[in-house]
């Protein structure tokens, strides 16, 4: 039986590339009944039957995991989010290749044995079709969430070449079927040449806040998710990230590139600030497909920062709610979850 309030310090003994290929060394179980008790569970969503161009972001989640550090304190933090969480990794969701609906139920179910437990799930993508089972679970328990949503692409087409399971259409049917509350729905880094007037006139109609790469340069990343957050309020939240809505100068290895996207440090900084200051109760990295092995990937680099830095936000919003409670420790998943 795992214990989670062991702080796993042994891994700091160990570099980077030696041991089993958790999330940053953090312990492993793939049983339900050891769940209770940890904040936060990494999962993997190995899939990527549905992406429109190119295929290989179902080798993410194991990229992300090997090019992934061991903990430690956070240079412009001072704190490190493995001494306030308690992290386990999950292992991957089973799925099913070449039969994308078995897949995502897989994926659902994952998430569902998570959330049952009290615990975060933080999902290691896949393509950004995996948003749709995730959500289906964390509305389940939660209600409808809010999003915050970063990507060059909106993902609300009705469908992609003719297909409506597709990484292109995963917030249509969320938003439609009630799971995604519209008037609590922010996407942020969207540019090129897709999708067209049709959908963005269907977004206006659901009260969906669409942040274009343009107006991002203009108004500056900390003006950008102050509103983001303001947006989404209390209420559960979900977090998303799609690695490209990064320029591929800082993502090259992703399904659908698209030039003039974000820099990895606005990014890392954007998703640290939204674990920091919303009730979040899900969150993912997507659309990573690694393209060398480890750490020279630097796709794969990034997406696991990014994880690291959802991570560490949520440690900064458990240390101030502990602070206000006058220094008693919260328990299980109250802050992270979003309960209180």
């Amino acid at each position: 039986m795992i214990d989670p309030t062991r702080r796993w310090a042994h891994v700091l003994e160990k570099p980077d590339y030696a041991g089993l290929a958790t999330f940053c060394g953090a312990p492993y179980t793939e049983d339900p009944a050891e769940l209770p008790g940890f904040d936060v569970a990494i999962v993997g969503a190995p899939m990527d039957e549905l992406v429109c161009e190119r295929p290989g972001t179902r080798l993410g989640p194991r990229a992300i995991r090997q090019a992934s550090a061991v903990p430690g304190a956070h240079l412009a933090v001072g704190m490190d989010a493995f001494a306030e969480l308690r992290v386990v990794d999950y292992g991957d969701a089973a799925v099913l290749p070449a039969d994308p609906v078995a897949s995502h139920a897989a994926i659902e179910q994952t998430v569902g044995e998570v959330l049952a437990a009290g615990v975060l799930p933080l999902v290691l993508g896949g393509d950004h079709s995996i948003v749709e089972p995730e959500i289906r679970a964390a509305a389940a328990v939660h209600g409808p969430v809010g999003v915050i949503h970063f990507d060059a692409h909106t993902d609300t087409g009705t469908e992609c070449f003719g297909v409506r399971l597709s990484h292109g259409t995963p917030f249509y049917t969320l938003v439609e079927e009630g799971l995604v509350d519209g008037q609590r729905y922010v996407q942020i880094g969207l540019r090129g040449y897709w999708p067209g007037e049709e959908v963005f006139a269907w977004q206006q109609g659901h009260g969906i806040t669409s942040i274009f790469m343009h107006d991002l340069i203009a108004r500056g990343i900390a003006d950008v998710i102050a509103h983001a957050v303001a947006i989404v309020g209390d209420g559960p939240t979900f977090l998303t990230v799609d690695v490209d809505a990064m320029d591929p100068a800082f993502a090259p290895g992703t399904g659908t590139p698209e030039p003039g996207g974000m820099t990895s440090t606005d990014l890392l900084w954007a998703c640290r600030m939204v674990a920091d200051r919303t009730a979040l109760v899900g969150a993912d990295v997507v659309e990573v497909l690694p393209t060398q092995i480890g750490a020279a990937d630097i796709t794969a680099l990034v997406g696991a920062r990014l994880a690291h830095e959802i991570l560490t936000g949520l440690g900064m919003r458990r240390r101030a709610h502990d602070r206000a409670r006058g220094g008693i420790p919260a328990s299980g998943a109250s802050v992270v979850g979003g309960r209180s």
